[in-house]
């Protein structure tokens, strides 16, 4: 999987001057184009338009430097449809525009070519199974809010606050599959997984009953699950457990992750300071 992954970032590399084809650099990858997305994003700590962007104004900024192209050319060479969004977009990376740095030689920062390579640790393991689930409902309350990935998340705590004992207690008797209990959903992610970005959050219940006229609900159709577990921390050991399932388990495991709700269920001790968690996450059988 790497390796196929590493062939697609050498392929954005010399094509800086075309529009960026996901479709096909999920071909070269052997995966779908939601999954790329998703690996490159875990991988790489920032989405893949952000990161073209930033290679884009890198290797521009040494052509400005060596004066051989007018900048309208350079702006036009990396998909600029003007020197004014040209120099807005160089002077936000560089901290200068492109003419002062022509004029004055500066000093300008640079996105570095990434390349992949995994790194097993073998001090700990990671506990999961592939589960074959029916067409099932989330039922609940939903809410839209930011995504976080460092720390609590502070729209979901305030959210879940608000909710009145009586509305937990109704939810959590519609509860009769598995994952148990009260569980977090997490659905309709930016596919970029950029901080700040917004998804819509469940608090409910995995249910095949009915849905209640004042409850939120999502119908969620069958298919195939990875079922992660972890004890520690909390949020710091679930959150570690997404990164690790990003970059260690599917890079070294025959699946890809689809298009889905990712459904956590946490049982909080000590307090509230750790917690024993399921991660759920919608997968299929990679094509390669």
């Amino acid at each position: 999987m790497l390796d196929r992954l590493n062939q697609a970032m050498e392929h954005i590399e010399s094509h800086l001057d075309q529009p960026v084809d996901v479709e096909g650099l999920a071909r070269i990858a052997m995966t779908s184009e939601y999954h790329f997305r998703r690996m490159f994003s875990a991988l790489a700590g920032l989405p893949l338009s952000e990161y073209v962007r930033r290679r884009r104004l890198t290797v521009a900024g040494a052509e400005v430097l060596a004066g051989e192209r007018t900048l309208l050319d350079i702006a036009t060479r990396y998909g600029y449809g003007s020197g004014e969004a040209f120099a807005r977009a160089f002077r936000t990376m560089h901290g200068v525009g492109p003419g002062e740095a022509r004029r004055t030689g500066a000093a300008l920062n640079s996105q570095p070519r990434m390349s992949f390579r995994l790194i097993i640790e073998g001090s700990s393991s990671m506990r999961y199974r592939i589960v074959d689930k029916d067409a099932f409902r989330v039922i609940g309350k939903k809410v839209r809010v930011p995504l976080v990935h460092e720390g609590a998340n502070p729209a979901i705590a305030e959210f879940i606050r608000s909710l009145a004992p009586e509305t937990l207690e109704r939810v959590a008797a519609l509860a009769d599959q598995e994952p148990a209990g009260i569980v977090g959903v997490s659905d309709q992610l930016d596919p970029s997984r950029a901080e700040g970005t917004e998804l819509d959050y469940y608090h409910g219940v995995v249910s095949g009953a009915e849905v209640p006229d004042d409850l939120d609900s999502l119908d969620v159709p069958a298919g195939l699950w990875a079922v992660f577990e972890d004890s520690g921390p909390f949020p710091q050991s679930l959150q570690y457990m997404w990164r690790d399932v990003f970059t260690q388990w599917f890079p070294s495991n025959p699946y890809g992750s689809r298009p889905g709700p990712e459904i956590l269920s946490v049982r909080l001790s000590d307090g509230g300071a750790r917690g024993d968690a399921q991660l759920w996450i919608p997968v299929e059988r990679s094509a390669g």
